[in-house]
C-alpha cells in the first residue's frame, strides 16, 4: 500500500507535551487535580452530593493514590441525573453562556447521555485529535474523506476540527451516499479515509463491484473507529489489502471526548494523553488497580474539562496499559492491542464469556468469506438448551463440498477462540446487512424464555 514501510516519522502536533518526560507528566496530573476537584465540587451539584455521600473532600487530594477516595461514576448515574434534571443534569461546571455545542452519546446501550462542549473543550479535543491524526501520518494538504455520520454524533464534527488544525482539505460526506463516496475516492483522489471499519469494508466491496482496484485510489491513511475491529490483525489486513492504505485504530467515547486516543505509525498500541486525563485500569470485581500490563476496566478522570466533567468514569471497556517507551518516542501510556472488549458487548454462553471481536478475528482470517458476520443466540425449547449460531457468507457461491470443508475449518477456529463449539450457518453472498454506522453483531432471543 501507498506509504507503507517508510521511515518512522518523529513529527508531532504538540511535541513538547507529547514527549514530556514521564516524571514531569506524573507531577502535572496531581497538580491539575488539586485545583480541578475543588472547582467541580463548588460548581456541580451532582458531584457535590456524590463526594459528600462518599466522605470525599477535594482538599483530601494530595497524590494520585488519593483519587480512590472518590466514588466511581457510571453511565447509569449520568442517565438518572439527566432524567431528574433535563437536559444536562447538574453536571456541567460552565456558565450557560459558555456552552458552544451539545453532543449526545449514541444510545446503543440505552438512553443517550447529553454532553456539552465549551470553547475551551473544543480546543482541547482538537489538540488531542490533531496529535492522533498527525501520529498516523496525516499532513497538511491531505484530502480527508469524513465518512462518519454527521449531525449530533460527536465523531463527525470532530474530524472537521482535527483536519482544520492540520491544514487539510476535509470532505464531510457522512456515512451515506455511496455513489458520491466512490466518486470522491476515485476522482477527487482522497488520501485519508475516516470511517467505521464496517463502512470502510462496505465501500471496498462497492469499489470492487464497480470495477475499481487500489490502483485507482490515492488513499494513504485509514482512520477507523466507532466499533471494534481495526486492532484485530484479520480486520486490519482486510482494510489495508482492499483499500491500499495503512489502517489505524482510534478510540472515542462521547462522554469523555471525541477521538481522544489512537495509534501512531508504529502501530504499537493506542496512546492515552495523560496531560488531559487520569487513567485507571481496575479489576471489575474488586475495583482495585491491576498491575501494569494486565487487563482491567478503563476508568477516566478529566483534568480540566469545563462543559461535562467526569470524575472516575467507568467506561465499560477492557484494556491493558504499559508505560514502556513506544518507537514513536511519545512518552504517554499506551495500550497494545487497543480495546480488548466492552462489558456491554460481552456474551455469556454455555458457561463461557466471549466478545464479538473474537468471532470477527476468526471469520475475517478466511479470505473465502466476506467480512460480514452475525451472532444469533436463541433457545431450543424442545431440547431445552441455548443455541449459538454464527452466520457468515462466502465471497462467491461455493460448491457444497468446498462450502462444507470451509465450514468445518471455521468451526474449529471458533471453538479454539471461544472455548465452545458454535454452529455455523452459511448464507448466500450479500445476505447479511451492511451498515453505515456501528454494526450490530449480536441478536439475543434467549431473554424471552423463562429458565
Amino acid at each position: 500500500p501507498n506509504g507503507r514501510n517508510r521511515p518512522m516519522s518523529h513529527e508531532y502536533h504538540n511535541p513538547d507535551m507529547e514527549t514530556l518526560p514521564r516524571k514531569v507528566l506524573m507531577a502535572l496530573q496531581p497538580q491539575k487535580l488539586q485545583s480541578y476537584l475543588p472547582r467541580v465540587y463548588a460548581r456541580s451539584g451532582f458531584y457535590r452530593e456524590r463526594f459528600d455521600a462518599a466522605g470525599a473532600r477535594p482538599d483530601q487530594f494530595k497524590t494520585l493514590d488519593d483519587i480512590r477516595r472518590f466514588p466511581i461514576t457510571y453511565k447509569s448515574d449520568l442517565r438518572a441525573e439527566q432524567e431528574a434534571h433535563p437536559y444536562f443534569g447538574r453536571i456541567p461546571i460552565c456558565e450557560a453562556g459558555e456552552r458552544r455545542e451539545m453532543h449526545p452519546s449514541t444510545g446503543t446501550t440505552g438512553r443517550p447521555v447529553n454532553t456539552i462542549w465549551t470553547r475551551s473543550d473544543i480546543d482541547y479535543f482538537t489538540d488531542m485529535g490533531a496529535r492522533v491524526y498527525r501520529g498516523m501520518g496525516v499532513r497538511a494538504g491531505d484530502i480527508i474523506q469524513n465518512a462518519l455520520s454527521q449531525g449530533l454524533w460527536a465523531g463527525g464534527i470532530s474530524v472537521q476540527y482535527f483536519g482544520f488544525a492540520l491544514d487539510c482539505f476535509v470532505i464531510p460526506v457522512g456515512a451515506s451516499m455511496t455513489d458520491r463516496q466512490i466518486d470522491f475516492l476515485v476522482n477527487l483522489k482522497t488520501t485519508v479515509l475516516v470511517a467505521t471499519p464496517s463502512f470502510a469494508l462496505y465501500l471496498s466491496e462497492q469499489l470492487r463491484e464497480r470495477g475499481h482496484s487500489t490502483d485507482d485510489l490515492a488513499l494513504r491513511v485509514g482512520i477507523f473507529g466507532g466499533e471494534a475491529g481495526t486492532a484485530l490483525p484479520a480486520t486490519r489486513g482486510l482494510l489495508e489489502e482492499r483499500l491500499g492504505l495503512d489502517a489505524y485504530d482510534y478510540y472515542a467515547l462521547t462522554e469523555i471526548g471525541a477521538s481522544f486516543t489512537g495509534e501512531c505509525r508504529a502501530k504499537a498500541g493506542i496512546h492515552w494523553w495523560e496531560d488531559y486525563h487520569l487513567f485507571e485500569v481496575l479489576d471489575p470485581e474488586s475495583l482495585e488497580a491491576v498491575p501494569e500490563g494486565e487487563t482491567g476496566a478503563l476508568v477516566v478522570t478529566h483534568l480540566d474539562r469545563e462543559g461535562f466533567p467526569l470524575i472516575r468514569y467507568w467506561t465499560g471497556d477492557f484494556i491493558q496499559m504499559t508505560a514502556e517507551p513506544c518507537p514513536c518516542r511519545r512518552t504517554h501510556i499506551r495500550s497494545p492491542g487497543g480495546i480488548r472488549g466492552r462489558a456491554d458487548d460481552m456474551v455469556i454462553f454455555a458457561g463461557a464469556n466471549f466478545h464479538p471481536a473474537q468471532v470477527e478475528q476468526a471469520v475475517r482470517s478466511f479470505p473465502e468469506l466476506s467480512a460480514e458476520y452475525h451472532i444469533l443466540l436463541d433457545h431450543d425449547a424442545e431440547r431445552r438448551r441455548d443455541t449459538c449460531v454464527v452466520q457468515v457468507e462466502s465471497q462467491e457461491p461455493l460448491p457444497d463440498a468446498e462450502a462444507g470443508n470451509l465450514r468445518d475449518q471455521l468451526v474449529r477456529a471458533l471453538r479454539e477462540a471461544l472455548l465452545f463449539r458454535p454452529d455455523v450457518e452459511f448464507l448466500p453472498p450479500g445476505s447479511l446487512e451492511r451498515t453505515t454506522f456501528k454494526a450490530r453483531r449480536v441478536t439475543d432471543h434467549r431473554r424471552q424464555y423463562v429458565r
